[in-house]
């Protein structure tokens, strides 16, 4: 049965009443009488992110932003922000978890935030692209999504990299082992790094990204490690002279979203959200892969000073096993198995 609203001329203001009576359905929707018709207000989702454009997952996040506002029809507004408006990587995360900003990832230090993601650092664990890809888009990956929507009311939209990390020095290149003996090499604040360098030789020196450069000029620090597609967006080459491929952290991280915020959104809005990250995720595996090689790092890096060499991986890789392995082994027994016995 059909129902038929009748709107009386005399209870309506002047100005209203012209409307209606002049303006038809027009009228209707300008006077607000038709809520229902009218357009909601876009939901805005800001995005915050360590680093800016040109840095490989600034180029995909900011590319999904644009995404998302068209393929909503401007029903989502996701903003992009690249080191703009939060300078840290904690404080980052800690905006997502409060809601004050919608979505953003911990960069690098994914497993200061999360340490059940610090087993996928464990050196020489992980040992290719292709087998990260496929655990992290598959059941592994959407293990640990629950885990993090049970703890920490975050959802993974997606899970990315920067890479596999490479040494990056001043007084000498690091192609052995032997080479890392008493050199002072910067690591993030995750247990896992400096386990990694003290266990190959080397002397950690925890430090926030923030320090580094001043460090490596001062002779604090004779060098870090970062992925070669971070050498160059993040301009090392200005504070080293070598670049050793020893491919010695695999270095996994995810962008998130509040989980409030996820839940508030329709059916139609959190498939759009999630086909374009993960969209995003092939454009920043891309960006990475496509440096991570003996070649395509010379290229890169020699015509901006630094000498690339390649490190004997086998030494390295023989070193972790014995040194570092057991402990982690331990520790992540349940998952440590899963991604040991992951066949890529």
């Amino acid at each position: 049965m059909t129902t038929t609203m009748k709107i009386s001329s005399r209870n309506l203001p002047a100005l209203r009443r012209r409307s209606v009576l002049h303006g038809g359905l027009a009228g209707i929707i300008a006077t607000g009488l038709a809520p229902g018709i009218a357009r909601a207000a876009p939901i805005k989702l800001v995005m915050a992110h360590l680093n800016a454009l040109p840095e490989s997952a600034a180029v995909a996040f900011d590319w999904q932003a644009q995404e998302v506002r068209k393929r909503s029809n401007g029903e989502l507004d996701m903003q992009f922000f690249g080191s703009t408006l939060i300078s840290k990587e904690l404080e980052i995360m800690n905006a997502v978890k409060s809601g004050n900003i919608a979505m953003g990832n911990p960069g690098g230090a994914a497993a200061t935030v999360f340490p059940e993601m610090g087993v996928f650092l464990v050196p020489y664990l992980v040992q290719s692209y292709d087998q990260a890809y496929k655990m992290f888009n598959g059941k592994i990956g959407d293990t640990l999504d629950k885990q993090f929507q049970d703890k920490y009311k975050l959802k993974t939209l997606c899970f990315f990299d920067y890479g596999f990390r490479h040494f990056w020095t001043s007084k000498k290149a690091i192609k052995e082992p032997k080479d890392l003996r008493g050199a002072k090499i910067r690591v993030q604040q995750a247990k896992v790094f400096g386990d990694t360098i003290n266990g190959l030789g080397g002397n950690a020196v925890p430090m926030a990204w923030g320090e580094v450069v001043s460090a490596a000029k001062s002779g604090v620090i004779d060098g870090g490690d970062l992925p070669i597609v971070n050498q160059i967006a993040l301009k090392i080459y200005e504070v080293s002279k070598y670049c050793s491929m020893t491919f010695h952290n695999y270095g996994p991280t995810l962008n998130t979203m509040n989980l409030g915020v996820w839940e508030g959104l329709s059916a139609p809005h959190k498939k759009l959200i999630l086909d374009t990250s993960r969209e995003a995720q092939e454009k920043c595996r891309q960006l990475t892969e496509s440096v991570d090689n003996f070649a395509a790092a010379k290229k890169e890096l020699e015509p901006r000073g630094m000498t690339v060499v390649e490190a004997d991986v086998a030494a390295f890789r023989k070193v972790a096993q014995e040194k570092i392995w057991p402990a982690y082994k331990t520790q992540f027994s349940g998952l440590w198995d899963e991604i040991a016995g992951f066949k890529a």
